[in-house]
Parts: structure tokens; sequence; C-alpha cells
């Protein structure tokens, strides 16, 4: 791909290609609706993206793209995905007939849910090929198979012909007779739909502010932005896995870098509250990506000005079912409605229940940890849920009490709910926080090699419904040097897909009881 970096001249072609994708895009879908929220003290728009054929935006580039293609001149189609525009490219092979052979190379941890809707709305007019751990692996064998076959490659968003089939949203606001709209809040992952969205209300509006929201691990625009051309991340996050994105693509960096105003990062827990707050006004569960523009408002909004209608992008519903319970979790957190504490009481008889008592009287518990650990002292973690307010009068009486307590929120010991150990058990004990691309075998080796240099002494692992699984594992050593040489052994054994996390001193000794 050669690399452009005018964003005028980029701009200009986007806008050509963005009205004539509004001749084609509607073969396959329709208008989808603009809806309005009241909350506090603006209007609130929601663009809902999710329902759309395949509950995200992603039929609209995909479709205008292939569109474009002769069937007389064209082998045949090849495109990467992480889920959301394999679904879209299945869309357009399927209406067009299967005039090509159409190849999608997705990750070997892509949810079956995901892999099931390629093959339901493609039919026989597709196939799917798993490679790799990442969207870039996918991505590199898209390219080699485009390379050696000759067939085109359909990118999820680094095309000028696919950014204008995203481009069409915007037209429909603008169609919508809402507005004029002070600001809107684009989520960005490679930044095609971003760019061409921002493109077209930017036009509409000439007045618009324009956000571009990424998540704190995967922001590759912001850190293209900042460095003057697109950069790769080492790490990314996959919580939001339709914004999981290495590196910015070089059409939609110039783009973005000219049309975006600011760019905003939100937590994975800011983005679960968004989620709650879209169930709790309209019902709506979408998946974590598609909240989080909604997220960058609402994390955000007491720093930003006082705007009072407000553009969001419901852009996608695609999630995993098992992905929920994390949810619920990270919301509370996100909202900042739980917190998880830890306190120091008496072991004896009745100051557990006291301790409980006060509790309920401001706050509901939702989770407990305990277990006995010490003859004199006991120390329950408490799952609390409540407003700022009733958190605020808890401190103020615990302190005045002498009550010991302290904020554990985010912990990995606590997360995991780890259990303490007896530590006359363990001579030289290691905690490892581990993640691993979430796929049947992903662990076998790690844990067949580790198996030859410790003992495993601890595993806690649960199904998440997310690409990457996290388990914390214990091990433990006959010796000091023996335990060294094990973190030597970890740091080589890290990869793109693969990392390790030593638990602090501080959250090893509340495990180990010390």
């Amino acid at each position: 791909m050669n690399k452009v970096t005018s964003g005028a001249e980029l701009l200009s072609r986007l806008h050509e290609e963005v009205r004539r994708a509004g001749k084609t895009v509607y073969d396959v879908g329709k208008v989808t609706p603009l809806e309005r929220i009241g909350a506090e003290d603006c209007n609130l728009y929601l663009k809902r993206e999710d329902l759309s054929p395949m509950h995200a935006y992603k039929w609209r580039g995909a479709y205008h793209r292939m569109a474009q293609l002769d069937p007389h001149q064209t082998r045949g189609v090849v495109a990467a995905s992480a889920g959301n525009h394999a679904q879209g490219v299945a869309i357009a092979a399927a209406k067009m007939g299967g005039v090509f052979e159409t190849r999608i190379f997705m990750p070997l941890n892509t949810p079956l849910m995901k892999q099931r809707a390629v093959r339901q709305l493609g039919g026989e007019a597709v196939s799917i090929e798993l490679v790799g751990d990442r969207y870039d692996e996918a991505l590199e064998a898209a390219q080699h198979c485009a390379d050696q076959e000759g067939y085109v490659l359909v990118h999820a968003f680094d095309d000028l012909v696919v950014m204008g089939g995203q481009g069409t949203i915007g037209d429909e606001i603008a169609a919508s007779g809402e507005g004029p709209f002070d600001a809107a809040f684009l989520q960005i992952g490679g930044g095609g739909m971003a760019a061409g969205v921002a493109a077209r209300l930017r036009h509409h509006f000439p007045d618009i502010v324009l956000y571009g929201v990424e998540g704190q691990g995967q922001a590759s625009m912001k850190a293209a932005v900042e460095a003057g051309r697109p950069v790769r991340l080492q790490e990314v996050d996959v919580f939001c896995d339709g914004t999981a994105v290495a590196i910015a693509g070089q059409h939609t960096f110039p783009l973005c870098r000219d049309l975006i105003d600011r760019f905003l990062t939100v937590t994975n827990e800011e983005v679960c509250a968004a989620m709650q707050y879209l169930w709790e006004r309209k019902r709506i569960i979408p998946e974590p990506a598609g909240a989080m523009g909604l997220a960058g408002w609402l994390a955000h909004r007491s720093d930003l000005p006082d705007h009072k209608n407000i553009l969001v992008l419901i852009c996608g519903a695609n999630m995993d079912f098992a992905q929920l319970q994390r949810v619920v979790r990270g919301a509370r957190i996100g909202s900042e409605t739980r917190r998880y504490l830890r306190f120091e009481i008496e072991e004896r008889a009745g100051t557990l229940h006291q301790l409980l008592s006060e509790l309920r009287i401001k706050a509901n518990i939702v989770e407990f940890q305990y277990g006995k650990t010490d003859q004199d002292k006991a120390w329950p973690v408490i799952g609390l849920e409540a407003g700022e307010r009733s958190f605020r009068e808890l401190y103020a009486m615990w302190e005045e009490t002498g009550l010991i307590f302290e904020d554990l929120t985010g912990e990995i010991d606590v997360e995991f709910r780890a259990f303490p150990f007896e530590p006359t058990l363990l001579e030289y004990p290691l905690f490892l926080e581990v993640e691993f691309s979430e796929r049947a075998g992903a662990l076998a080796d790690f844990l067949e090699k580790a198996s030859n240099l410790s003992d495993l002494v601890y595993f806690d692992y649960q199904y998440s419904g997310e690409r990457v699984g996290r388990a914390l594992i214990g091990f433990d050593f006959g010796s000091q040097e023996a335990r060294d040489n094990f973190l030597l052994f970890t740091e080589t054994s890290c990869d793109a897909t693969r990392k390790f996390k030593a638990l602090s001193e501080s959250q090893m000794k509340r495990i180990l009881a010390r």
C-alpha cells in the first residue's frame, strides 16, 4: 500500500466516495434510527447501528467496496477480521450471489458466535480460515493470499472506498432532521468509521466538536497523532475487541488527525458503566466497542464544555453472552458505585457480625472474601455498593472510630477472589497473573515447561467471553535461585499473545497471610 499523507486530498476523495456509497449500500441494508434520550442537562442522540442487518455498521463499507468489483475481472476476495468486518463481507458476498470466491481470515480466538454469524450470513459464498492469535496475524495472512493468489483485499478500515460506505452514517444523521449537534463522540479502532463519519458530520454541521474515543490499552490513533505518524503498539487490550487495532491506518491517520478536535481514552470499567447506562435507559446491550463513544462522554463530561446536543454511535452489538458477567462487575467499578474494602478486625465472636450490621445501614454487601489465618486478627475483603455520599459518610465514621481499612478495588488477588494459603506449606512462592490467547491449548506449552522448573500450587481461571484468557497461577520453589531463574524463563516466554505479571509484595502478603 502506498503511503498517503495529504489529508486535504484524502478528504476530497472521501467526500466523493461517501456520495457514491449512498447509491449502493441500501441494496443490503436500511437507514438505521436516530433516537433521543433526555439525559441530565442535555439531549443525547443515539445512532442505532446495532439495529442493522448484522447488528453493526460494517456492512456499509464492505458491500460498497465489493460492489465496485467486476466479477469477470476479479478472481476472488479476501479479508481479515476479528468479527464484524467478516460479517459485512459475508453479507456482501451472499448478496452478490457468490460470483467470486471469498475467503475470510480470522484469529484462532474468534468467539464461536461470530464465526457462526459469518457462516449464516455468507452461506456457501464464503469460507473461513483461522490463523494466529491477533488481528494483525490474520491481516498478514490475508495480504499474503491476495499477493500470491491475485485476490482483492477488502481492508477492514484503511481503504477510502470502505470509509466511504461507513460515512453514509453521517449523511443519515443529517437527513434525520435532528440537530444541529454541539458534539459527537466517535469510537476509534483503525479509524475508518471515525474518519468517514467525522468528514460528513463536519460537512453538514461545521461548528460541531468531534471527539475521538479509544480504549486506554489500545489508543493507536492517539499514539499516531502524538508521534506524527502511525506507530505500532507493543500491547493491545482486547476487552473492546471491535476497536483492538495495534497501528492506525496510513489513510485513516491523516484524516482523523485533521478532523478530530480532541482524543479521549476510557478504561474497560468506564465502557462497562456506559453499557449499563444504555441498558437502564433503553434496554440496549451493545458490545463493549459499541458503547465506547458514550463512555467517552460519561467519563469526561465534567471536564468538557457544556454541550447541549450530543451525538454518539452504538456501532455494534455482537458480544459473546459469557462476557456479560465481566461487564456487570466492571460496570459497578466504572460508575464508582462498587468498591472492595479490606478491614482489620479482632478475631473474636461477634466482631464480624457487628461490622456487617454497620455496613448494611449505608451500603449493599455484594461480595465477601474471608478465611481464618490468625488467632487474634481477621482481614475480610467485602464488596460494597453505595453512592458516593454514602461512601464518604462510611469512611468518615470508620476513621473517627479508628477502624482500620484499605481500598483494594482493582487489585489482582481481589479480582481473582484468591483465598489465603497456609504459609508453612510453601518455601519460595511466586504468583503470576498470566494473560493468554483464549483458545484450546494456548497455555499447554508454557505449563509443560513450567512444570519442569517449579511446583504448581495454585490455578485460578474462569472463562469470561473475551479473546484473552486471564489466570492467577501460583508456583513454589526449593530455593531463591530457582525462583529467580523461573522469572527469567517467564521473561523469555512472553510474546504478543502471552504475558506475565508478578504480584506485588503487598498482594503476596494478603494471599499468603504473612
